[in-house]
């Protein structure tokens, strides 16, 4: 009973991986000649619609109020952290330091539930690592060289997504459809503030509205998928699993816009690819 659940959660994990990979293609893709805020508003938005028209259809039952207090806070935390990586990044300071986030939100809520739930067997730990390395190899950009200035918010933008894991897991066992929707209303209201008081124009494109609309949907989606993985198995092997999402954004980048990569990314993904089994087996 115990293998079939891990292999629940897993299956869970991955989806969420491929939602949340191609989320960030697409939405990446959008932002291109539209303001990536005003791309995120509308993401947000149609993430929220789509996960509360969804519960309301299938009569889920509303969370507790702490869960959704949990819910809210998560996806406040969540888009705190998108918008100072997305600073990080329009600064030019990013460099070889671009895996920091992805590193960081995967090893904080890895190390809270090894205390919490004990350490999880010596197979996914091994998988635990590989995914580490993959992580690392996958994200880390492949221009310029990082300057230390960048390293702060680098790892407040982590701390940012592992307060994301933490908060969400904290919704228990609550409606996943309600619990993705209320993180939803957390960073809507955060980037809604955002764009409100930002200067300059606030340049989209009706194509990148679509773009974005459609990226928001597989968002939320990737954020119910990984609550039905963490519900469904361990914290820490939820989280490493779904932050496997930039290879899915790397590859999506190599077959539609024809971008190389290198032989690094290529290890990267190998390790991932690796570390899967591995998980699953605890």
């Amino acid at each position: 009973m115990h293998i079939f659940s891990q292999l629940v959660a897993t299956a869970f994990g991955l989806s969420a991986v491929f939602a949340w990979g191609t989320s960030d293609f697409i939405g990446g893709f959008a932002s291109k000649r539209s303001d990536a805020f005003v791309v995120t508003l509308l993401a947000h938005a149609s993430g929220f619609t789509l996960m509360t028209i969804l519960a309301e259809m299938t009569h889920a039952p509303l969370p507790a109020r702490s869960s959704q207090l949990w819910a809210f806070a998560a996806g406040a935390l969540g888009g705190t952290a998108l918008a100072v990586f997305y600073g990080v990044l329009a600064s030019g300071k990013m460099g070889l330091i671009a895996p920091v986030p992805a590193v960081v939100g995967a090893a904080i809520p890895m190390v809270f539930s090894i205390f919490t739930q004990g350490l999880p067997g010596f197979l996914p730990m091994v998988g635990f690592l590989l995914a580490g390395v993959g992580i690392w190899l996958i994200s880390r950009s492949e221009h310029g060289t990082g300057t230390i200035e960048g390293l702060p918010l680098a790892l407040l933008a982590g701390v940012g997504f592992a307060g994301f894991f933490l908060c969400i897991s904290r919704t228990g066992q609550s409606d996943a459809l309600w619990s993705a929707s209320e993180s939803r209303v957390g960073s809507l209201i955060l980037v809604g503030i955002v764009v409100l008081l930002r200067p300059g124009r606030r340049l989209l494109t009706w194509r990148s509205a679509a773009w974005g609309l459609m990226a928001g949907c597989l968002d939320s989606t990737g954020t119910f998928l990984f609550i039905r993985a963490q519900q469904s198995g361990r914290l820490d092997s939820a989280v490493v699993l779904a932050s496997l999402y930039p290879a899915v954004t790397v590859l999506l980048a190599r077959l539609v816009l024809k971008e190389r990569f290198t032989h690094w990314k290529a290890i990267g993904m190998l390790a991932a690819l690796a570390a899967v089994p591995l998980i699953a087996a605890g």
